[in-house]
C-alpha cells in the first residue's frame, strides 16, 4: 500500500529577478521546510511563459496547509516574498488520489 500524499502547487510571476536568484533567496525558507512535519521534498521550475511553479509534497493536506501558515507567520520577512508579483501568486493544495 502506498502512502498517502498532498500535492501543493503555488505559481506566480517574479519581479525584475531571475528564477536563479530566487531560487538562491530560498536557502532560509528550504531549511524552514526540511523541519516541518510531513514535508517529502520540493520542487522549482520556471515554464516557457516565466511563470515560477513552486511544488512541494506533503504527507497530507493539513501538514502542508499548517506549514504554509507558518511559513507566511515566521518567515514574513524573508525577501524571497518581495521578489514574487504578489498579484500574480495562485496557490492550492490537493491529497493526492492516484500514483503509479
Amino acid at each position: 500500500m502506498k502512502k498517502s500524499e498532498a500535492v501543493e502547487i503555488t505559481t506566480f510571476k517574479l519581479k525584475s529577478y531571475t528564477c536563479q536568484q530566487f531560487i538562491a533567496a530560498n536557502n532560509e525558507i528550504d531549511d524552514f521546510l526540511k523541519r516541518q512535519p510531513g514535508f517529502i521534498s520540493r520542487r522549482i521550475f520556471q515554464k516557457t511563459d516565466r511563470t515560477v511553479v513552486d511544488m512541494l509534497i506533503w504527507d497530507t493536506v493539513k501538514n502542508g496547509t499548517e506549514s504554509m501558515h507558518r511559513l507566511m507567520d515566521e518567515l514574513s520577512e524573508s525577501v524571497v516574498h518581495d521578489m514574487i508579483d504578489q498579484n500574480t501568486v495562485e496557490w492550492n493544495i490537493n491529497q493526492v488520489v492516484h500514483q503509479l
